[in-house]
């Protein structure tokens, strides 16, 4: 049965807890427990890191996602292990306000954390992210950071920064980076568009 493709927004609903990782020929399954777990439905699409999945089976307050091989080679996925914390977001409603930006649940890349600076008020992180995708990141623009929508900026070559509001650094799995980790990038759909367009016309 079809459906349409989830949305999401970037805006981070909770987190949840990886309880199991079960790997099984080359998927991985997970089971997650959340506050929102119990509220959700078999097939239906919420974003784990950024990455959209489809809840498979729900018992109480955990729920079941698996990610095929394409997925864990291209996000972080394939390194996750009980006790992480993941960032969680439902899809979007269509009768809701987009908060944040259009953001698919398709991860692009993996990227790096490069450092994390504590601000009075905030923090300001830095990722590396492989030079291929460097016509995709521009000075106030939009990007997800493991599902996370944030703004750029301090771009060079194959980095940029993002600030954190408290509310943010409290609220997602971002005050668990260091540098050295790996995050998931999703590039803004917009500048992937135009960039295809030019493309296509050179």
């Amino acid at each position: 049965m079809s459906k349409f493709a989830a949305m999401f927004t970037g805006i981070i609903e909770t987190t949840g807890r990886v309880e199991a990782v079960l790997p099984t020929g080359s998927n991985t399954s997970f089971w997650i427990s959340s506050p929102v777990s119990r509220e959700l439905k078999t097939d239906q699409s919420i974003s784990h890191n950024g990455v959209c999945l489809t809840v498979e089976e729900v018992v109480n307050d955990q729920h079941r996602v698996t990610a095929i091989q394409e997925t864990l080679s291209k996000t972080t996925l394939g390194q996750w292990q009980q006790g992480d914390l993941v960032n969680l977001e439902r899809c979007l409603l269509l009768n809701g306000r987009l908060d944040g930006h259009m953001v698919q649940g398709h991860v692009d890349t993996a990227g790096t954390c490069v450092s994390v600076n504590k601000l009075p008020g905030s923090f300001v992180y830095r990722f590396r992210f492989p030079d291929s995708f460097a016509p995709l990141v521009v000075e106030k623009g939009s990007i997800s950071v493991n599902g996370i929508s944030l703004t750029i900026f301090d771009i060079t070559r194959n980095e940029f920064s993002v600030a954190i509001i408290p509310y943010t650094y409290e609220n997602t799995n971002i005050k668990q980076l260091r540098p050295g980790d790996a995050v998931n990038l999703e590039f803004d759909i917009i500048g992937k568009y135009a960039l295809r367009q030019h493309q296509l016309q050179s």
